[in-house]
């Protein structure tokens, strides 16, 4: 059994031409024991975001806080603290802070892929 608090776990950031003010944490992952899932805990700051990506597998996201936006189907979509989001493989998707605090999000991806 794994009981933490995800600001305690180690972030690593990410900034570059396609992503910008992202830090992402494995919460509960391959190194925890996790046979089927990782949990990741994603924050992006002011006037950042993820890239704008497909890949074959599904997300399920909760929104913890904060106020964003998700691209689905070329369209920007409001999504905020206590929010859902699923989506499908093979269906891009960005992710964007839509606020001036912090978004964060939790997202459960399949084994078998890279946990961040």
């Amino acid at each position: 059994m794994k009981v933490a608090h995800y600001r305690d776990i180690p972030a690593q950031s990410f900034n570059g031409e396609t992503v910008k003010n992202v830090t992402g944490r494995v919460a509960i992952g391959k190194e925890d024991g996790a046979p089927n899932f990782c949990m990741r805990v994603f924050t992006i700051g002011a006037d950042g975001h993820t890239p704008r990506h497909a890949h074959e597998w599904e997300h399920e996201i909760f929104v913890h806080a904060g106020k964003g936006q998700v691209f689905q189907a070329g369209e920007w979509r409001d999504i905020e603290a206590g929010s859902t989001v699923f989506i499908p493989g093979n269906e891009e998707h960005q992710i964007r802070n839509h606020g001036k605090e912090d978004f964060t999000f939790v997202c459960l991806i399949p084994k078998g892929v890279a946990e961040l």
